[in-house]
């Protein structure tokens, strides 16, 4: 009975430390947490533009696309069957669907501009 005494009075000893722990921890100053600015790998989320931000913060795939939409052939704005074929791809439903995802994305966060319905193009001020 004393062995069971003493091992329930230890096992509530750290549950305090631990709720004192967790008070301590909650009491403190919020941690920043900040997304890299490096390069970004495949498969990776798009992140919002901020000024100073390159493309290099995209995946390779957004990347390919922003290239594309920035060069002569996009300044007037692509549909995404056009922007498949310049990047190579199979002009096929499945491909530009992707490709119109992609592209969404990038208006979404920034990266690149919808001039009408279906059609993108690169924002006028180049990223840094």
């Amino acid at each position: 009975m004393q062995a069971a005494l003493g091992e329930a009075e230890r096992d509530l000893q750290r549950l305090v430390d631990a709720r004192v722990t967790v008070t301590e921890v909650l009491a403190g100053p919020p941690s920043v947490v900040t997304e890299p600015m490096g390069s970004a790998v495949a498969g990776s989320t798009v992140p919002r533009r901020e000024t100073g931000m390159a493309a290099t913060a995209l995946a390779p795939d957004y990347q390919r696309i922003l290239s594309v939409l920035e060069s002569e052939a996009g300044r007037e704005g692509m549909r995404c069957q056009q922007l498949a074929v310049a990047l190579g791809l199979e002009a096929i439903p499945a491909k530009v669907e992707g490709l119109r995802s992609k592209a969404k994305r990038l208006v979404e966060r920034g990266w690149a501009l919808q001039v009408r319905p279906g059609v993108f193009t690169a924002p006028a001020v180049p990223a840094l």
